[in-house]
């Protein structure tokens, strides 16, 4: 009887297309809900100046620009 060789198994990854067209919806969800976050407190406040709505949209820029920058860093 012959044994059979183990052929060493390739992870199987996505192709970068992918990971980047799943990235760009992961941006647009965290910028997203930043927004209607602010949005939300906002309107509970009832202040006019849209203070909240400014603050919530450039902290989820902000962290979605660095989610993008910790994954294109893995990429290397």
């Amino acid at each position: 009887m012959e044994k059979k060789e183990d052929k060493p198994t390739k992870k199987k990854e996505l192709p970068v297309w992918a990971k980047y067209m799943g990235l760009s919806f992961q941006l647009f969800g965290v910028i997203g809900f930043g927004t209607w976050f602010g949005w939300w407190i906002q309107q509970k406040s009832e202040m006019k100046f849209p203070l909240w709505i400014l603050v919530f949209s450039f902290l989820s820029i902000i962290l979605a620009f660095y989610q993008l920058w910790v994954s294109m860093k893995q990429d290397r």
